[in-house]
C-alpha cells in the first residue's frame, strides 16, 4: 500500500532531521576521537622527555600504533595528531563549536590550515598574539553557517587581512616549490602531477572544463564521417549503370554525368532513368544528418586535451576549430592602494583564497577591462560606478555574488546565470534586489516545470540574502558573501589617508 503525499513528506522530513541529529553526534565523537589523541600526545612528550635522542623513533612508534589500531593510512593518522595537538593548545573555541556539533571535521581541517599564517605572522612578532583569538571567532561564525569549501576560501582571506605580510611572503616563497611529476601506474598510464600557483591552477581547469563542454556539445568539430544513405547510392549507381552502361561509382546526383549530348549512349531511355531518379530524391526530402554526441567520459576528454595542448601549444585540428579562442578566466579583487602600489597587502582570488599582490597587479595590466567597488563598513558592495545601467546591474551582480547563491554550491560566475528571483513572466522585476547568480543545476530546481513536491522556491530578502525554502517547507539562508574587513577604532592617519578616493572605495575587481 502506498503512503499519501502528505505522510512520505513528513517522513522524509523526520529522516532528514535525524539525520542532522545523527551527524552532530558524529561531530561531537570526533571531537572526543581528537581529545583522546590529545591525551596520547601528553604520554609522548612524556617518553620524548625520558630519551630525547629518541624522539623521532617513538613517535613513528606511535603513529605505527594507530595506524594499525584503526585501519588507516600514515598520513590520516599523522593529520589526526596534528590537528588534536592544535586543538588542545590554542584552539580551544574551535574544539567546542565540534564538541557542540556545530561544525564538522572538514571545517577545522580548512580553519586550521588557514590559521597557520596568523600562527607564523604571530611567532614572529608582525602581530599581537590576540589576533589568533579575533581569527577564530571569525572563522568559527562563518563555519557555522557554510559548507567546508567556502569556510576555506573565507579563512584563507581572513588570515590575509589579519597576516597580510606572513601571506604575501608566503606567495612568493611558494613559487618555488612549482613541480612537475610523472609516476608510472602501470604499462599503460601514467600519473602526471603539476604544483602550481592556484590561480594559474584554477585557469588551467577553467580552459579545460570549458574545452571539453565545447567537444561534448559540438561533435561536428571533429569532421566525422557522415552515414552512408546506402539506399540512395544503389539508385545513382543503377541510374548510372543505365545511363553509362559502365560500373557504378560516387557521383552528386544532381549534376548529369552520362555521356555528352550527340553521343550514342545518350537515349531517351538513360535520360528518363536519371529524372525517375531526381524526382524520387525531390519528393523524399532532405534526409538529417544527427551527429552524436562525443561518447567519452569527460576525465579523458580533459586529459587528451592537456596532452594535445602541452605537446601542440593549441589545440589541433582533431579537436575542432572552434576551440582557438577558447581562454581561462578567473576573478580578482585588489585594494585601490594594493593596486598603485602603495602597500602590498594580498589580492582575493574571488571564491578560492588569496593572490600575491604583484601577480594581481599583473592581471590587472592586462585585464581587458575593470569594475570599481564601493564597500560598506561591513565588507558589503554597496555599488559599482558604471555608465550604462543594466551593464552595472550586471557587474554589480557578479561583485555582489562571485559564485551561485544555492546554500553551500561554489560555481564560479561565468558557470553561472542571472536569475529572477521572483519569475519575470508573473511580474518579478529586472532590478538588483531580484537577480541573484545560480548555476544551472539550482536554477533548475525553482523552474515551473518541476512537479510541486520536489520544486525549491527563493525569496531575496533586504540586504540580497537569498531565502530558499524546500518542497516540505523548510528554509534556508544563503547571505551574499562579504569582503573581509576590519575597521580601526580610532581614527585613521592622516598620512595614509587618501582624501580623493571616495568613502568606502577598497577595491577594483578585474
Amino acid at each position: 500500500m502506498k503512503t499519501s503525499p502528505v505522510t512520505r513528506t513528513d517522513r522524509q522530513v523526520a529522516l532528514r532531521e535525524e539525520w542532522v541529529r545523527v551527524r552532530r553526534q558524529i561531530n561531537a565523537l570526533e571531537a572526543r576521537a581528537a581529545a583522546l589523541l590529545g591525551q596520547r600526545l601528553e604520554l609522548l612528550d612524556e617518553d620524548v622527555a625520558e630519551a630525547p635522542m629518541h624522539r623521532r623513533v617513538i613517535e613513528r612508534s606511535m603513529i605505527a600504533e594507530f595506524t594499525v589500531a584503526g585501519r588507516a593510512a600514515k598520513g590520516t593518522i599523522e593529520h589526526a595528531f596534528a590537528d588534536a595537538r592544535m586543538l588542545g593548545e590554542e584552539f580551544g573555541a574551535l574544539r567546542e563549536a565540534l564538541e557542540d556539533g556545530a561544525i564538522t571535521v572538514a571545517h577545522v581541517r580548512e580553519i586550521l590550515t588557514a590559521a597557520s599564517a596568523v600562527q607564523a605572522a604571530i611567532r614572529e612578532e608582525r602581530i599581537p598574539p590576540d589576533l589568533l583569538g579575533l581569527f577564530q571567532a571569525a572563522a568559527i561564525e562563518f563555519a557555522e553557517t557554510e559548507s567546508p569549501a567556502r569556510t576555506r576560501a573565507h579563512a584563507r582571506e581572513l588570515a590575509a587581512v589579519l597576516a597580510p605580510q606572513t601571506v604575501t611572503d608566503r606567495h612568493r616563497d611558494a613559487l618555488t616549490e612549482q613541480d612537475v611529476k610523472s609516476r608510472p601506474v602501470d604499462d599503460e598510464l601514467s600519473l602526471l602531477t603539476a604544483l602550481l600557483p592556484t590561480h594559474r591552477a584554477e585557469a588551467i581547469m577553467d580552459r579545460l572544463n570549458t574545452m571539453v563542454r565545447h567537444q561534448k556539445q559540438h561533435g561536428e568539430d571533429r569532421h566525422p564521417a557522415l552515414p552512408v544513405d546506402e539506399q540512395f547510392l544503389a539508385e545513382a549507381d543503377r541510374a548510372v549503370e543505365v545511363i553509362t552502361a559502365e560500373g557504378t561509382f560516387t557521383i552528386d546526383p544532381f549534376v548529369w554525368h552520362g555521356p555528352d549530348e550527340g553521343d550514342p549512349a545518350s537515349t531517351p531511355e538513360a535520360i528518363d532513368a536519371y529524372l525517375e531518379m531526381m524526382d524520387r530524391i525531390i519528393e523524399r526530402g532532405p534526409v538529417p544528418i544527427i551527429i552524436p554526441e562525443d561518447p567519452r567520459p569527460i576525465g579523458q576528454i580533459r586529459a587528451e586535451l592537456l596532452s594535445d595542448l602541452l605537446l601542440a601549444a593549441d589545440p589541433s585540428t582533431v579537436f575542432g576549430d572552434g576551440m582557438e579562442n577558447i581562454t581561462a578566466r578567473i576573478q580578482v579583487t585588489i585594494d585601490g592602494s594594493t593596486l598603485s602600489g602603495r602597500d602590498d597587502k594580498p589580492a582575493q582570488l574571488d571564491g578560492t583564497g588569496t593572490l600575491h599582490p604583484d601577480t594581481a597587479r599583473t592581471l590587472a595590466g592586462r585585464a581587458t577591462s575593470w569594475t570599481r567597488l564601493f564597500l560598506d563598513a561591513d565588507g558589503m558592495v554597496t555599488h559599482t560606478d558604471t555608465y550604462q545601467p543594466t551593464a552595472g546591474m550586471r557587474r554589480y551582480l557578479r561583485a555582489r555574488d562571485q559564485h551561485c547563491r544555492f546554500p553551500g554550491c561554489r560555481q564560479p560566475l561565468h558557470r553561472c546565470e542571472t536569475d529572477h528571483t521572483r519569475d519575470w513572466a508573473l511580474g518579478g522585476p529586472t532590478s538588483l534586489d531580484n537577480l541573484a547568480h545560480l548555476c544551472p543545476a539550482h536554477h533548475t530546481l525553482k523552474h515551473p516545470s518541476v512537479p510541486d513536491a520536489h520544486r525549491w522556491a527563493a525569496r531575496q530578502l533586504p540586504d540580497g540574502t537569498l531565502q530558499w525554502t524546500a518542497p516540505d517547507g523548510t528554509t534556508h539562508l544563503d547571505r551574499p558573501p562579504r569582503r573581509v574587513m576590519f575597521t580601526p577604532s580610532g581614527p585613521p592617519d592622516p598620512i595614509e589617508h587618501d582624501r580623493s578616493r571616495p568613502p568606502g572605495d577598497t577595491g577594483s575587481p578585474f
